[in-house]
This record gives C-alpha cells, structure tokens and sequence, in this order.
C-alpha cells in the first residue's frame, strides 16, 4: 500500500506531477512509502488529466511538483491533482511546491503590474489546498499571500553541512549577490564563522535579466568568496558578482543557490572561468544537458521528508531550523 498508517486510522499520502518524479520518489523512500500511482496525461489540444488510481478518501495529501519549464503547464497540473484530491473526499491537502512559482513577482514595482505570487497562492486556495510547503521563498512575505499555513522552509542546513567539510573559514568570505540578500548571507556569515561582503547591483526594469554589478561592500582581497542566493536562472547575475570578485582579489570564487532553474544560457555561463564551483539541491530537476563539470547536486528529499511527517505528525516545522523557521 503507497501509505502509511499510524492511530487512529490516520493515513499519510503522497502523489506526485510529472515535472521532476524522482524527488517525490526520494521523499516516499524517506518516509518508508510509497507514491500513489497516478494517471496523468495531456491532450492534444494542451488539456491536462489526473485520476489517482487507489482510493484517497480521508487521506492527509501531499502533492509534490517542480515548478521547472514549461512552468505553467506543471502548474496547472498542481492544480487539477489538488482538485481531484479535493472532489475525491482527502481530508487535508497540503501543495509541496519546493519552487514557489512566480515567485519573483511579489510586489508592484511599476503601475499596472500584476502580484502574481499572490495569485498563484489564490489559485492554489481556489483548488482546495489547506497548507502550502516551499523552500527558500524568493521573498518571506509571500508566505502572507495564503490564507491558511505556509511551510517555509530553509535549504542552507543541507547546503552548509556540504561546505564545513570542504571550505575553511579562516580563508572565507561569505557574499550577498545583492541588498536583498543581506539577511540570508548574514545568517551564512554567522554559521560558517566567515566575513561578509555585499555586492551592489542595479538592474534595468525595462530589460529582464540585465544586471550591472557596481561595486563590493567588504575586503575580498585574497579571500575565497561564497556567493550565496536563492535561485540561478539565466546566469547572469552570478557571472557579473564572480567577476567583480575576482577583480576584487578574490583567489577563489564558489556559488551555492536553493534552485536551479538554469534557464539558457546558464550551464554554459556558469562554466565561466571566474567561477571555480557551483553547489545547488535538486528541487528542480537537472537534465544531463544542463550539468556540467564544476557543478554539484546535493539532494532536498531528506528536507522536504522531514517536514512532511512534522506536519503529518502534528510537530514543529519550525525546530527543524533551530526556531529560524
């Protein structure tokens, strides 16, 4: 049976879309379960199907899915396999999207922009789901957008862990790629007993994925820098800061980011010569034709598990961080 049953009949599910299967593999691993087999399927026309091929009546749902290209497709599947759940008498349906979608458009930067995370939270209120679990939002007020509970969740125990074994804190400098990032890099900054740096940017509102890199708040001279953020799309962000760096006197340049969305041209870009490393976790699936040497891939099921049976569980999401949840 793909659950798992404890008192009181109290039954946990887990059913996956078809952008990334694997990670929804690996978390029912974690979890000595098994994924509900699902009949999914698109049309020819674009039209989406899913009929769960066991019963899920009074079941505590989770539904994992990877909102990587094309975006709006996997999204909408989310949506009917929350709807199917709902019409099919599940008992709580919480939506584990570990890449929140549209999660860059938080806020109204010009007139007559859309808040389009706040629609997506209303779409996902609109299917039926109870509770929203992601990782590493793009920005923690999104977590307002939903009315009900929203599960955020941190990546930097699973990449930090990663980095004590191989970087020395004597030599390291921990860099926000930008203002935004500040508080995250500080958190790093403290964790990893290292320094910070800042780098400040401006980007141009009229041309998407266009950054100018103006200058670096902190000594980098010598130093091997960690460039912490949230996500890498295109690359071109994290190209300019490393090559400011090493401008700088940086002698070591190192990326860790939550999602890898890898947007072309990034896998070639992230191969430029003023990288030496890139480090990110798996809430987006990685095909072969996006890796490339100097990247590794540290795996997010293990994260993900474990607040999915804190929920199912009825414990504390937020004792998985040390109260930082």
């Amino acid at each position: 049976m793909s659950e798992i049953k404890i008192t009181g009949q109290k039954r946990l599910v887990i059913v996956s879309g078809r952008a990334h299967p694997q990670l929804a593999i690996d978390i029912a691993a974690e979890l000595e379960t098994d994924v509900v087999p699902t009949d999914a399927r698109t049309f020819a026309n674009g039209e989406i199907y899913a009929r769960y091929d066991e019963s899920v009546r009074g079941c505590d749902a989770f539904v994992i899915q990877s909102h990587t290209d094309p975006i709006n497709e996997w999204l909408m599947e989310q949506l009917i396999m929350v709807d199917a759940l709902k019409r099919a008498s599940a008992k709580r349906i919480t939506v584990v999207s570990p890449f929140y979608p549209y999660a860059r458009q938080d806020k109204k930067g010009r007139g007559r922009e859309p808040i389009s995370a706040r629609l997506i939270a209303d779409l996902y209120k609109a299917a039926g789901a109870d509770r929203i679990m992601s990782v590493d939002l793009h920005a923690a007020q999104i977590q307002g957008f939903f009315d009900g509970p929203v599960d955020h969740l941190f990546a930097m125990p699973v990449l930090l862990a990663h980095f004590q074994k191989i970087l020395d804190p004597s030599t390291l400098t921990v860099v926000s790629p930008d203002m935004g990032r500040v508080r995250v890099a500080d958190i790093w900054s403290d964790k990893l007993g290292a320094p910070l740096a800042i780098i400040h940017k401006r980007r141009d509102p009229l041309i998407p994925n266009k950054v100018t890199v103006h200058e670096i708040v902190g000594d980098v001279n010598g130093r091997v820098c960690l460039l912490v953020d949230d996500m890498i799309d295109t690359g071109g962000t994290i190209v300019k800061a490393a090559e400011a760096l090493k401008a700088a006197g940086a002698t070591k340049v190192v990326v860790a980011a939550t999602h890898a969305i890898f947007s072309s041209p990034a896998p070639d870009l992230l191969q430029h010569a003023s990288i030496d490393s890139v480090v990110v976790t798996d809430t987006l699936p990685i095909p072969e034709h996006k890796r490339f040497p100097t990247l590794t891939v540290l795996p997010i099921a293990p994260l993900l598990a474990r607040a999915i049976h804190e929920v199912f569980d009825d414990g504390s999401v937020t004792s998985m961080f040390d109260g930082a949840a």
